[in-house]
Order: structure tokens, then C-alpha cells, then sequence
């Protein structure tokens, strides 16, 4: 895992939210971009702010863990 301040070249990254966000002031949600050898992580209510890079098998890890009951 990475943590660097989003620079100029992840402002051209395609962020999404989960289907399961919603758009309540407040609530907390992630954004995710997938770029050559990192998924970009941030937080979505301060999207200039910095972002986590992880290896793309640690992502994948990481949301097999979360998606289970």
C-alpha cells in the first residue's frame, strides 16, 4: 500500500463509487480507479484529497475479504 496526494495524473483516472453508495450528505464512501499495476483509493467527499495505491492481487484480496457475510 501506498500514500501520495492525488497529482495531476489521477485527475484523468475514471473514479466510480460502489452501487451500494448513496448520496446522503455524510455518508461514507470510497471512490476506486484501476490504473496499470495500482487501484487508486479516496475517500469520495474530499476527492482532492490524498488517495491509497494498492497493488492490484492486494485489492483483489481485500474485496473478496469484504464481501463476505
Amino acid at each position: 500500500m501506498t500514500r501520495r496526494p492525488v497529482a495531476a495524473e489521477s485527475l484523468t483516472l475514471a473514479w466510480f463509487k460502489s452501487s451500494y453508495s448513496t448520496n446522503e450528505h455524510g455518508s461514507g464512501c470510497v471512490e476506486v480507479a484501476a490504473a496499470p499495476g495500482v487501484v487508486h483509493v479516496r475517500d469520495s467527499k474530499d476527492v482532492r484529497g490524498p488517495s491509497l495505491g494498492f497493488a492490484p492481487d492486494a485489492w483483489a484480496a481485500f474485496v473478496t475479504y469484504a464481501a463476505q457475510d
